[in-house]
């Protein structure tokens, strides 16, 4: 079965305390649907207590249970809560991955007087004071929980530095004497990227290390989750998860599926963070970039080139691809939100094709209310159903024209009814004759999503495919067509479709879009539709 990752929240969701019961609820319906695996938000307290989304770490012990930072409960309910999303989701047959955020801590509950040296925020390997006394916030003694699960308290010595002096009252970086910097971070921005944010963790400190190595083993026996989702690893010591991950995998005797979050658009940066160990995999951020370049560039990108310089296009096996996430959504640091039209291209660029484990986003699943009211990709659940049940087999890539591009699977003897083809473009509209497979000669294949007419594979296992501007067209078997428009799966809360009617039409808003790439593109010519020979599939 093809595997798909689902980030289970977003970054505005309600902090009504019920995400909790909601994944519970809705658990059977993701395994329906194709998910394979979900990576649900951090569950541990944050210091805005029950509105705290969960990057503001204070006690990574507390899931819930303990009266601190203003709240039992966390943004996303309680301990018992969690652990029963995490049964339902294991019996609907769901891996669970645990958002593990270890690079900072905040919240402390009290300060303490250290001497530190303060540095340039443009770059942290720059002084720009003399050291001297700071009173800083680092004393986490957790009054709340106590000495359950841990009687380890945090203390400046277990940091590398802070972003603020009480005694002053100001504003900066500091970086404790004694202390210094981590090297195996990234370089590229701010001269040393160690420093994050709050209280940064010295996780290469030893008594730091063996805590975290304890609460891991704690977290893994408490909930029985399936791997980790690596927050901020461009931030933290490499050295750390290349001990951490294997000491957690020996000690349990499995797998541990990891994927780090290493924002960069370089993927040779990417590269060179997984190294010759590969203990995880990374998200794809090139990609990324890449399909929020396509929906945004007015039909300017060389869509030829979509795959170029991506983790997908230079190690498929370790790299994790996704549309959005709760960073690049609008309000936030790392916006860089794929435009409405272009989103069902995008997610046929992850979903329908053979590299990649793609991850789909919360947000745009259900819709954001509370993001400014983002609708939700009216496509996404038939473009899962259709990776889940059809793409399958060779792969016959068309990435051959700057604005239309195109790919066919021609499906296997294990998935039946199985094969498909793919046709997209940023700009104009046009046709494509592709390879869907001898063995498909003389079917009939229809558009499932899109408007354009239904088409026959020739003698020569070709058919030819049709987009409209600026929009997708995916193409099945007729037999694969009728499959779907008897056992349609809904998504009831707030993205309902009809197969029947091969998806509504583009709303008004997509159907501008569509007409300006088109008014702003060069009229091309219809040219003559030869034949192509069958392309080297790739298995």
């Amino acid at each position: 079965m093809n595997g798909t990752m689902l980030q289970g929240f977003s970054w505005y969701l309600d902090a009504d305390g019920r995400h909790w019961r909601r994944l519970t609820e809705d658990a059977q319906m993701f395994a329906d649907n194709g998910i394979t695996a979900i990576w649900l938000p951090p569950a541990y307290k944050g210091m805005a207590g029950g509105l705290d989304v969960g990057y503001g770490v204070y006690d990574l012990y507390d899931l819930g249970e303990f009266d601190q930072k203003g709240s039992v409960r966390t943004k996303y309910g309680t301990k018992a809560e969690y652990l029963a999303a995490i049964e339902a989701l294991h019996k609907a047959g769901v891996q669970v991955l645990a958002d593990i955020v270890l690079d900072h801590r905040m919240g402390a509950d009290g300060t303490e007087d250290v001497m530190a040296q303060e540095v340039a925020s443009c770059n942290r390997e720059e002084p720009v004071s003399d050291i001297h006394p700071i009173k800083a916030w680092t004393r986490f003694d957790f009054p709340g929980r106590g000495n359950t699960y841990s009687a380890f308290k945090w203390g400046w010595n277990c940091f590398h530095g802070v972003d603020y002096d009480e005694a002053t009252k100001h504003n900066g970086i500091y970086l404790f004497q004694g202390k210094h910097w981590s090297e195996q971070v990234d370089h590229d921005d701010n001269g040393n990227y160690d420093y994050l944010m709050g209280c940064d963790v010295d996780e290469m400190y030893q008594p730091v290390f063996d805590e975290l190595l304890r609460w891991g083993e704690w977290y893994l026996k408490t909930c029985g989750i399936d791997g980790f989702r690596l927050d901020a690893v461009k931030h933290m010591d490499r050295q750390f998860y290349l001990r951490w991950l294997p000491a957690l995998r020996e000690e349990f005797g499995r797998e541990l599926y990891c994927v780090g979050e290493y924002w960069s658009p370089s993927v040779d940066e990417l590269l060179a963070y997984l190294g010759g160990e590969k203990v995880m995999s990374l998200f794809d951020v090139p990609l990324h970039y890449h399909l929020f370049e396509a929906s945004s560039s007015f039909g300017n990108m060389d869509l030829t080139r979509i795959f170029d310089d991506t983790l997908v296009g230079r190690d498929p096996w370790h790299a994790v691809t996704f549309v959005e996430n709760h960073d690049t959504q609008p309000g936030q640091a790392l916006q860089s939100f794929v435009q409405e039209w272009f989103k069902p291209a995008a997610y046929a660029l992850i979903l329908l094709r053979l590299d990649g484990y793609p991850c789909v986003f919360y947000g745009d699943l259900f819709g954001m209310p509370n993001d400014g009211n983002i609708p939700a990709v009216r496509e996404l659940p038939l473009l899962m159903e259709l990776r889940r049940r059809f793409a399958y087999g060779a792969q016959h890539d068309y990435l051959d024209d700057p604005d239309l591009i195109g790919w066919t699977r021609e499906g296997d003897s294990e998935h039946g009814n199985a094969g498909l083809a793919v046709l997209l473009t940023d700009r104009c509209g046009g046709r494509k004759r592709m390879y869907v497979g001898a063995g498909h000669e003389g079917e009939r294949w229809m558009c499932v999503i899109g408007q354009e007419d239904d088409t026959t594979v020739g003698a020569d296992g070709c058919i030819t495919c049709a987009c409209a501007a600026g929009s997708l067209s995916v193409y099945v078997p007729e037999r694969t067509a009728e499959v779907l428009e008897n056992d349609v799966v809904r998504y009831e809360r707030d993205v309902p479709y009809d197969l029947a009617t091969h998806l509504p039409a583009p709303d008004e808003h997509a159907r501008l879009e569509a007409a300006k790439i088109e008014t702003l593109a060069e009229e091309k010519e219809e040219g003559s539709d030869p034949s192509p020979a069958p392309p080297r599939a790739r298995q």
